[in-house]
């Protein structure tokens, strides 16, 4: 197979592929950007932390490079429960790089080549292969495309435009051509970065630090315990000035002017947006963080924009602290061409070109996490397919991905699609905390995970089965020791005798109570304890989303034929035709999420499709 762009997506699929035994042939435009950072030097957050998890536990490499680049760890949403807890590293991006480059170099089956794709050779509406820049042809039975921002992408800072994949590389337009010769239907987005300022003109004194946890909660299952000197990052906010200085010069914004035509991110607006927006906020947070050991650049998030460079300087120097900040690279906005992903099956093949795959930004998503994810699922199915095994699905109930990806095949997205918990009905059940738990033995079975990792959690899992039978049958009196320990905890005291996952239930009381309530302190791990609490604690919770997942399960079996005449069903809309003749839902319950789809149509959809089933039989 063939894997265009090495981005995160890029090297995800290409591993994935290759530690599946094909042999991958791994295209990027320049050898020293693979595995670039080009905008955040952070890894994770709040439900991109998640993908980062599942992509480590079904056999990836985002997680384990996140761990051994790490300049900070930070465990977000502490505060609320355990399904919306998400894990963010600080990343030393230039090691982050140089490190997942030489993962890839090393792995057998892959093939690094420098060049600039162009075309795709398709025949008789299949792949077959691609074309570069100079003519050179290269072909295989599958194709994943991850092309970040490169198709027809397009710089803007003031009024200066530049063709531009990434600051300083190639666009990708004739492979964007290729694309919509072929008939695909594609659309236009927008992203940024922010401008990155010389550390040593820094008045760091002006703004608050924030430092990491003391206790590091790692991505990857398997990282061994590391110490780092973890490094702060610094919080500070705009001021009266900076709203001037925008108000004076947003006809200069490509983004306000009309110049630029692709949708924003309208989880993360530029400066200049969230100033024009929020007209009455007086502050607007910026966070400096650090790019790495070895580099004196600060990302200055919070800063994005697409002003002209002299503008831009203005702008950051009048941040309190930044007065006298050097500006080393400007903030800019970028253009780029994405694929409507409702053209796309689950498995994130092309429906109209068999064998070809896309992954990553090309989808209309953002964030490293999301191209990670979906590179990996698309490097495996394109693999599976290579090798004729059945193809690699997770429903919307076993994986954030599984969230993910159906989400955009079935709703698709009209802007830049970002990962959030809010996204996952059943949130609870596919928490951080037990990713491995949920994936490691499919990644065994796709033989990306060796034996080792699957008997490590299937250890773990007994032990926790262990301790909490144990914890449900064992009880204990009520006395003046228990009962201290229960009010210091802020808990009610014990009337008579109780069972220790009783008292485990309660909210404020902790595994630590717990194992000083019996008097003994148990020699379990620390992640076995947390299970064990968490699943003790939210049993009640946990049991009534299974219920859910077993109704969701059942219209997810109720398959729905490929040749399934949707434009003969009275009682839809023709609107809801067109959708359905579109999508072409692999299910009844893929069908129910399609927009538009409503309870009255759904049961129309259901006679008809068990009308056809009797058809068939008959």
């Amino acid at each position: 197979m063939i894997v265009v762009g090495a981005g995160h997506a890029g090297c995800e699929a290409a591993l994935a592929a290759a530690r599946m035994g094909c042999r991958t042939l791994l295209f990027s435009i320049n050898l020293d950007t693979v595995a670039h950072m080009p905008c955040s030097p952070s890894i994770g957050g709040v439900g991109k932390g998640h993908l980062v998890k599942e992509v480590d536990a079904l056999g990836g490499e985002m997680g384990k490079a996140a761990d051994l680049t790490a300049l900070q760890y930070r465990t977000l949403n502490t505060r609320k429960g355990p399904a919306v807890r998400s894990t963010r590293t600080q990343n030393d991006k230039a090691r982050y790089r140089i490190l997942m480059k030489g993962v890839v170099e090393r792995q057998p089956l892959i093939d690094l080549k420098q060049t600039l794709v162009e075309e795709i050779l398709a025949e008789s509406g299949r792949v077959v292969g691609v074309r570069d820049h100079i003519g050179a042809e290269f072909f295989a039975e599958t194709v994943v495309l991850t092309t970040g921002t490169f198709l027809h992408g397009l710089i803007h800072i003031g009024r200066k435009h530049i063709p531009s994949g990434r600051a300083g590389e190639f666009p990708a337009d004739g492979l964007a051509d290729s694309l919509r010769n072929l008939g695909f239907r594609m659309g236009r987005m927008k992203t940024g970065t922010p401008a990155r300022v010389r550390r040593d003109t820094i008045d760091f004194s002006r703004f608050d630090e924030l430092r990491g946890d003391e206790e590091p909660n790692p991505f990857s299952l398997f990282a061994e315990k590391r110490e780092i000197a973890q490094i702060p990052c610094y919080i500070g906010r705009t001021g009266e000035r900076t709203r001037e200085i925008i108000r004076r010069n947003i006809h200069l914004s490509p983004l306000y002017n009309g110049t630029i035509q692709g949708v924003s991110a309208r989880y993360c607006p530029s400066l200049e947006d969230k100033m024009m927006k929020f007209p009455d906020r007086e502050h607007h947070q910026i966070i400096l963080e650090p790019e790495g050991l070895d580099t004196e650049e600060i990302y200055v998030s919070g800063t994005g924009n697409s002003l002209p460079y002299e503008v831009q300087i203005d702008l950051v120097r009048s941040v309190p602290g930044l007065e006298e900040a050097r500006v080393m690279r400007p903030a800019y906005a970028i253009e780029y061409d994405f694929v409507y992903p409702t053209q796309l099956k689950p498995t994130l093949e092309t429906k109209s070109v068999d064998g070809l795959f896309f992954a990553g930004q090309i989808n209309g998503t953002s964030g490293y996490e999301e191209a990670a994810a979906q590179g990996l699922w698309a490097g495996v199915n394109a693999a599976l397919k290579v090798q004729k095994r059945r193809p690699f699905i997770l429903d919307r109930s076993e994986a954030y991905m599984g969230v993910m990806v159906d989400d955009l095949v079935t709703r698709g997205t009209r802007e830049p699609y970002r990962m959030f918990t809010s996204r996952a009905e059943y949130r609870l059940l596919l928490r951080e905390d037990n990713a491995a738990f949920r994936l490691v033995e499919k990644g065994f079975e796709l033989g990306l995970q060796d034996r080792d990792a699957l008997e490590m959690v299937e250890e773990k899992e007994r032990r926790i089965e262990l301790e909490t039978r144990r914890l449900e049958q064992k009880r204990v009196r009520s006395t003046p020791e228990a009962n201290r320990i229960l009010e210091k905890a802020g808990s009610v005291p014990i009337d008579e005798s109780a069972t220790l996952s009783r008292i485990l239930k309660r909210p404020e009381v902790s595994y630590a109570d717990v194992e000083a309530i019996e008097g003994v302190t148990s020699d379990l791990p620390a992640d076995v304890k947390r299970q064990v609490e968490v699943r003790c604690k939210y049993d009640g919770y946990i049991r009534r989303q299974e219920a859910e997942v077993r109704k969701f399960k059942h219209l997810e079996r109720l398959e729905i034929p490929g040749d399934f005449d949707y434009r003969g069903i009275p009682g839809l809309s023709n609107e809801l035709k067109q959708k359905l003749d579109e999508i072409r839902p692999l299910s009844l319950g893929q069908a129910s999420r399609i927009e538009g789809m409503t309870p009255a149509a759904l049961s129309v959809l259901m006679v008809f499709l068990k009308r056809h089933r009797q058809g068939k039989a008959s």
